[in-house]
């Protein structure tokens, strides 16, 4: 390819050759005038400058084919295009979010730079463009442009959009404080001269070497200082200052010393104003800034700043990690410093870093819009769910897709920067399991994982009333211990899961059936074997406490007292066994004992079979119930009325309350003359509505 330079230009012109800019002249003008700043002043490359006018091709023109020109210029000129399209908000917040936006947009760094010295000439040219488009330009310059052009040690450019942005926002004031610095231009010349006099002889006696810089302050600067401070022109001590920077070796203390060297002739001349001494060489700014700033009076009364500094400690704070922007106020995320400082240094080194080289902007955050152009940042990686869910939880619930760019998509897509989404919904959606693989920020996963929950509630109660009404049909009963052999056998961890499995059919209530026809069938015939005794089976006695209870094959243990167990309270009707203890006698436990299975294992020689007498006699027996229940006041009644209908007594009744999960934690004991009895308390407590699960211990 012949010169890419002129290729650009000629590829550009052609396309460009019949439009003008507001003022009659021809479009090419704005790339040519860019296009000698970022050479002259930036000094970048031919692809830096070829860019420059494929962007102004490509940017009214979107379905123009560059694949000709090298890949390098390509991203700088598809940054350039997606950058243009940036229309900031009048608000601090939205300013930094579009900041980071450009930021992101730069995956060349070339691209933020040449896109300051094209908004430059933009800003130059600024008169020719109608008052709208004027105001929208001067607020990006403002909001976007200005502090870009600061932290990227673009000083010259930055003073120049401030003073023009300023020209143009306050040209009255603007016209006041550059015709003070006008008037007082000539005494600011000779207040330096003056300054400088009675100290030459010192320094040079004592061989300090230094230049001296004066500086003025620009009349933005000037401006937000007098509305900071709350002062006039005259009030701003800092409008002039003079700076001393002293060539040295770079040793510490050395420097140090002959700046202090330096301040001690300054003011052995000048009176200090001591309360604004700034000591930045005892204890240097945290990014590192050493200096020695102080305000002095002349013989005249003038006041003016005096920075003293050396050598390297100005290098440092102009282009080194201490530069201006990093403590001037300028609003920064640690990212995108570190990018910048990065990109300031392959500008300082432009050959040094091949295009390859080149740093990669911070990649953890996409930015994208809404159909209406709202700016919404999320995590990389983030889905149109994700983005459904930013927006509003509603709308995250209702999501059923969305539209990328116009184009249309599923809720599982993942969200490119610079994307516009729009958000399709549907009133009968519902989130789902596998919607939790789908996004990636805490707040959609909260979210699906509460309506999750509460779908899961609603189907469990659903479930529960399937599974009462096929039980009372077929006249079955369904106790705890079933229940929780049940769920053991079919994995579920939990009642609830197991009542929305049977709501959501992914249950048949007529394996519950089945399983409790054979536990019944088991227990009939492990009942029968027990009652066929063989000839030498002694018979069975009653003990003499008058409980209704039978201990079979007791002979060896014949007049020792017997106790109902507390660790699970038996019951009249439980299936049971006795345990010989060495202190107090036999201990009555029922089979679904916690204890049973390490007492039977461990000690089976002391293990004896016990049977419950045909009828209940008037033995009452203690047992406890743990309730579950949601947090409405209506429950307490509603447990007292089923008890109130049975043939229990009422001990004790303990409520805690668990505001974590909106629940009353109940225990309660009965006094119960048999299991038949209490399993229907527990069957109606069960149907309450306000009840999550009622189990015994």
């Amino acid at each position: 390819m012949e010169n890419l330079v002129q290729e650009a230009r000629r590829f550009a012109q052609q396309v460009l050759a019949r439009e003008t800019i507001y003022d009659g002249t021809p479009v090419i003008n704005h790339p040519d005038n860019v296009a000698r700043n970022v050479k002259d002043e930036n000094g970048l490359s031919d692809e830096s400058i070829a860019a420059v006018y494929l962007h102004e091709a490509t940017r009214a023109h979107k379905d123009l084919d560059i694949s000709a020109f090298p890949q390098d210029v390509r991203t700088i000129v598809d940054g350039l295009n997606k950058i243009s399209t940036i229309k900031p908000k009048d608000t601090k917040l939205e300013a930094e979010n579009y900041k980071r936006l450009i930021v992101q947009y730069s995956t060349d760094p070339r691209v933020t730079v040449l896109k300051i010295a094209d908004r430059l000439e933009v800003m130059r040219s600024l008169s020719i463009f109608p008052k709208s488009s004027r105001e929208q330009k001067l607020l990006e310059t403002l909001m976007l442009y200005m502090p870009l052009a600061h932290q990227l040690g673009l000083y010259n450019i930055n003073t120049e959009l401030s003073d023009i942005y300023f020209r143009y926002s306050e040209p009255e004031t603007y016209r006041a404080i550059t015709n003070k610095l006008k008037a007082t231009e000539k005494d600011r010349e000779l207040l330096t001269k003056e300054f400088i006099q009675p100290l030459e002889q010192k320094l040079q006696a004592e061989g300090i070497k230094y230049k001296l810089k004066a500086r003025t302050k620009s009349a933005y600067s000037i401006y937000k200082k007098m509305m900071a401070q709350k002062v006039s022109f005259e009030g701003v001590y800092d409008v002039f200052a003079i700076r001393f920077i002293i060539d040295c070796e770079p040793d510490n203390k050395l420097e140090k010393d002959l700046c202090w060297k330096v301040y001690s002739y300054v003011t052995e001349e000048y009176e200090p104003d001591i309360k604004r001494l700034r000591d930045w060489l005892t204890t240097p700014r945290p990014n590192g800034y050493e200096s020695l700033h102080i305000t002095v009076k002349n013989k005249q009364g003038q006041s003016l700043e005096v920075q003293i500094r050396t050598k390297r400690m100005d290098v440092e704070a102009e282009s080194g990690s201490a530069a201006h922007w990093a403590y001037k106020g300028v609003s920064h995320s640690s990212s995108i410093d570190r990018w910048l400082k990065s990109v300031r240094e392959s500008l300082e080194n432009p050959l040094v870093l091949s295009p390859e080289d080149m740093p990669a902007p911070p990649s953890k955050e996409i930015f994208v819009f809404t159909p209406t152009g709202e700016l919404r940042i999320l995590a990389a990686g983030s889905s149109v769910l994700d983005f459904a869910f930013n927006i509003h939880s509603g709308l995250g619930c209702k999501c059923t897709g969305g539209k990328v760019n116009g184009k249309p998509v599923q809720i599982r897509e993942k969200l490119q920067t610079g994307d516009v989404v729009e958000i399709m919904t549907s009133k009968n959606q519902r989130p789902s399991r596998d919607w939790l693989s789908w996004v990636v920020s805490s707040k959609a996963r909260t979210k699906i994982k509460q309506e999750l929950d509460a779908d899961e509630r609603k189907a469990a109660k659903e479930g529960r009333e399937i599974l009462d009404r096929r039980l009372k049909n077929w006249k079955l009963e369904f106790g705890d211990d079933l229940l929780y052999e049940f769920m053991k056998q079919h994995k579920f961890s939990s009642v609830m899961p197991l009542m929305a499995a049977i709501s959501r059919e992914e249950l048949d209530v007529n394996d519950i059936k089945s399983f409790i026809q054979q536990k019944q069938q088991e227990n009939e015939r492990a009942s029968s074997e027990q009652t066929v005794a063989p000839e030498n089976q002694p018979k069975a006695f009653a003990s003499r406490s008058g409980d209704d209870i039978l201990v079979i094959d007791a002979r060896n243990v014949k007049g020792l007292d017997y106790k109902l167990s507390k660790c699970c309270n038996p019951v009249f009707g439980d299936d049971v066994f006795g345990f010989v203890t060495r202190t107090d006698g036999i201990k009555i436990h029922r089979m679904s004992c916690p204890n049973a299975a390490r007492l039977i294992e461990r000690y089976p020689y002391r293990i004896q079979k016990v049977v419950w007498q045909d009828n209940a006699s008037s033995g009452e027996f203690l047992c406890t119930l743990h309730i579950v229940a949601h947090m409405e006041r209506s429950v307490h009644g509603s447990i007292m009325d089923v008890v109130a209908h049975f043939k229990v007594s009422l001990r004790s009744f303990d409520i805690k309350e668990n505001h974590r999960n909106g629940t009353y934690e109940i225990s309660m004991r009965l006094l119960v003359p048999s299991t038949s009895e209490l399993d229907k308390v527990i069957s109606l407590i069960g149907n309450l509505k306000q009840v999550i699960r009622v189990h015994r211990s």
